[in-house]
This record gives structure tokens, sequence and C-alpha cells, in this order.
């Protein structure tokens, strides 16, 4: 077994693990797995039926949906650990994590404590066994001592799911897998289990709906919106005319190039994504809600405010460090900047 990755930081970690695993990849095979998990990503196969089956599936995935994956779910809890700065989970599970993303994203964003306590109890559950054994494997190799702990468990993710009590639940990339009553019960299971729980799906109006119905559930069972909405109402986005989503920058591969023909190093992953808890959150007032567009003198910013209303405000450059606080604001942010610049 490979010795952990001990002085990287868990994304770092991870990019060098995947690499190595891609050069082991048989380029055809690579190509036709990627493809059907393409086909499935869209929502062109059915939702009752693990997606990952088996070994090629699962090298594929990791290769090629993995880092993005990653980069998403990071970018989801980065956003909820800065609405409640002195909290730290005290377990995690991750429902449906496959080859477990969403744990290295944890990881990442909640390390290991420095004091030599034990690290927090971390448990993937997925109904794909050939997924569990690949991200064992990856985990074994992890800087976090988290990671290389954590346990690996064949679960059916419906409406029998047990989830035992913990402090982070994290349900990512995976309700699009489910029938619509299996996405309730498992929402429903989430919420009975954690103090928190982080809901990721894709970017895309489906993937939207899906996050709103998970929200709707977690507000209906007592939850506080901590992120991205600014207040725990009704999203202000009216039904059908547009849906509420982020971008998170990733770094291509070699098999992401060779499957898209791509030349750029990298690509940004759309995603949509809630963050609830059972105590009261400190959200953003005002979140950046589409990317910021950059004028001559001007930026452009689409905002979701706490007063349950979507705005847009110029910041212009006779406004001095605001406007370079607005130049340098990215989407997903909130705003004005937690140092609030003088206007």
């Amino acid at each position: 077994m490979h010795a952990p990755l001990s002085p990287q930081a868990p994304a770092e970690a991870l990019r060098a693990t995947l690499a190595e695993l891609v050069d082991g990849l048989p380029p055809r095979q690579a190509a036709q797995a990627t493809a059907r998990l393409i086909a499935n990503y869209r929502g062109a196969t059915p939702t009752d039926a693990p997606v990952l089956r088996d070994r090629s599936d699962v090298v594929a995935y990791a290769a090629y949906r993995m880092p993005a994956t990653f980069e998403a779910d990071r970018a989801a809890l980065g956003a909820l650990a800065d609405a409640v700065p002195q909290w730290t989970p005290s377990g995690h599970t991750d429902i449906g994590g496959g080859t477990g993303a969403a744990v290295w994203a944890a990881a990442d964003i909640w390390p290991d404590p420095a004091d030599g306590a034990a690290p927090r109890p971390v448990t993937v559950l997925d109904w794909a066994e050939p997924a569990l054994a690949l991200g064992r494997e990856l985990a074994a190799r992890a800087p976090s001592a988290a990671l290389r702990d954590a346990r690996w468990r064949r679960a059916r993710i419906d409406a029998a799911l047990d989830v035992p009590p913990t402090g982070l639940v994290t349900v990512s990339y995976v309700l699009g897998e489910l029938t619509p009553a299996d996405r309730t019960a498992v929402v429903d299971a989430a919420a009975g289990a954690a103090e928190v729980v982080a809901v990721v799906e894709p970017g895309t109006p489906d993937g939207y709906r899906r996050i709103i119905e998970a929200r709707d559930r977690l507000v209906a069972a007592g939850f506080h919106i901590a992120a991205p909405c600014p207040h725990s109402a009704a999203c202000p986005i009216e039904e059908g005319t547009d849906w509420c989503h982020f971008a998170a920058r990733v770094s291509r591969s070699s098999l992401h190039r060779q499957v898209k023909g791509a030349s750029l190093a990298w690509e940004d992953e759309k995603f949509s994504y809630v963050a609830a808890t059972r105590f009261r959150p400190g959200p953003a007032t005002v979140r950046v809600v589409r990317r910021p567009q950059t004028r001559k003198g001007q930026v452009l910013l689409d905002l979701c405010r706490d007063t349950e209303e979507l705005s847009r405000e110029t910041v212009t450059k006779r406004q001095g460090p605001l406007y370079r606080a607005a130049r340098d604001t990215a989407w997903g942010d909130p705003w004005p900047p937690r140092e609030d610049p003088a206007p």
C-alpha cells in the first residue's frame, strides 16, 4: 500500500493521486465509460440504480468527475464554514459518497485537530461496492487522518436508509440518481441525523429544483439556511424563469482534455447547493448570485438580499475602495466583503 502524501493539503494530494490513476487507464475504455457517465449526469439514464457499476466506471468517474465534484463541494462547504466560523463537525457522514469527493472537501475545510486529538469519525455510505473500494484506496493515501480512518459502508440509498447521529451530513451529486420518493426520504434521514446538512447538485435547472425541494424540507424540519441564501424564506426566483447556481474552477486532467477535445487547462463546474443548520448561523446578508460584469469604470453585481429579494447594484470607480473590492468579488461571494471598505 502507498504511504500517505503527508506534506500536501487534501486538494493537492487528491490531484496527485488521481493523476496516477489516469496513467493506468486505457484511453478507449476510459472514453466509453466517461461517455456513459456524462449521459447519466445530464439525466439521460434511469435514476433507480447505482450509476457506478464496475471498476472501469469507477476509475473513469474518479478521473473525470471527482475533481469537479470536489471543487463544488469545497466551495459549498467553504461558504458554510464562513457562516458558522466557530463550528467544526464532530463527525461526518456522506450519503451516496461514491469515491469520497465530499469527505476530501470537508478535510480541506476542517483539517485534523492540531493538538493531537482524535480526528472526527467519517463514514461514506454508497450502494456501489466498486466506488467504495476505490474511495478506500484513495483515502489510504490522504494526508488527513480522518480520511485514512474513514469507514466505507455499503448501503442502499433509498427510503430505508438509516443514518446515525453525527455533526455533518453531506448529500453530494446523488439526488438525481434517486426516485422522487427516495429523494424525500434521504433528505429527511439527513435532517434527522445531523446538526448541519449540505446538499450539492449539478448547476442545471433540474439540479436547482432538487435543491429547492431539499431546502424546503430542511426548513420545515426546523433548520436555518446558512448558505448560499441570506435568509430561510422562500427563494425569490420565480419558478421556471431562472435558477440559482454557482461555478467552481477545476483544473482539467489529461482525460478531461482527451474526452472533450479541449485545449484549456481548466473549466468551470456549475453547481447548486444548500447548507442548513439546526442552530442559528451567521449567513451573508447579501450574496452575489451571478458572475460580476465588469464594464469601463463600473462593476454590475446581481445580488440576493436578506430582505428576500433579488437586485442589481452598480459599483462605480468613484466609490474607490468599494469599487476595487467589487472588481475582486467572485460569483458566489458575500457582498460587501466581510471587511467592508469605506464607500
